[in-house]
């Protein structure tokens, strides 16, 4: 009763458990099945060849599409030597801009000219509806606010996302790249204005955020880390495979030698 109870509590052990059954009763069941028409070894070896093939070819279809088990997804990572660049004149001592930039003072002067220096050097500005934007400001978000905890959640706007590098080859064309494994460090460059505080009364809307034009932008330089979805698909697939081939290897030459067997006791043969 006490080992019901703790199944029951705990999801962890009732999941082991329903998976052992599973697992016990189907490869079992059929194994029991097989093993009564060709024998305990010959049906062993021929149910588990048929387990690893399925095996192998769940395997491949994960590896496909990229579903079942998956391992870590993409995620941007701070960048090195710098991650947030607290003024856009210090793009370039961190290695982001090949030529550096004079201030005027002016912050909206300012930011045009940094933005078009940028995309002069190659950094392509996304436009908001681009999916791209929101997943690497979500990114900047969880770094300013907090591993860096320099900025708190509503001092401060996102106002533009760079994006750069990140080519994949060899390719066909852009719809045949299934075969492009190798590709460049692809980075993305948030840029973050502080917001002057506004006074907040209860039962009034928010006032929309206006930029501090006092304050210096920040950016966000970020890396793309591809992380590794597909390699426990992978990983399941090969030595699926491998095995699978050896069992094939193993009754194959069974069946050889079960014939030469049988070819030398042949009464015909005498």
């Amino acid at each position: 009763m006490l080992s019901l109870l703790a199944i029951n509590w705990e999801p962890e052990l009732r999941g082991i458990v329903i998976v052992a059954i599973a697992v016990g009763v189907l490869i079992g069941g059929t194994y029991l099945v097989v093993g009564t028409n060709l024998g305990a070894r010959l049906g062993f070896l021929v149910v588990l060849a048929g387990l690893f093939g399925w095996m192998a070819t769940m395997g491949a279809i994960w590896w496909t599409y990229g579903i079942g088990l998956k391992g870590r997804e993409p995620t941007w990572q701070p960048a090195e030597p710098v991650t947030i660049v607290r003024e856009a004149s210090l793009l370039h001592g961190a290695e982001i801009l090949e030529s550096p930039i004079t201030l005027t003072g002016d912050v909206a002067n300012d930011t045009t000219k940094v933005s078009e220096v940028l995309q002069s050097e190659g950094w392509l500005l996304l436009e908001e509806s681009d999916p791209r934007r929101g997943q690497a400001v979500a990114a900047s978000d969880e770094i300013i606010q907090r591993e860096a905890e320099e900025l708190v959640a509503g001092e401060y706007l996102s106002l533009a996302v760079y994006d750069k590098g990140g080519e994949r080859w060899p390719k066909i064309n852009d719809s045949l790249d299934f075969v492009a494994f190798f590709h460049e460090p692809h980075f993305v460059l948030v840029e973050v204005a502080p917001v002057v505080p506004q006074r907040t009364e209860p039962g009034r809307a928010p006032a929309r955020p206006v930029v501090d034009v006092t304050q210096p932008h920040r950016y966000i330089h970020m890396v793309r880390d591809l992380g590794s979805k597909r390699q426990p698909a992978i990983f399941i697939t090969i030595g699926s495979s491998i095995i699978f081939l050896l069992l094939c290897r193993i009754l194959h030459r069974r069946d050889l030698n079960l014939q030469q067997n049988l070819n030398e006791q042949s009464p015909a043969k005498a």
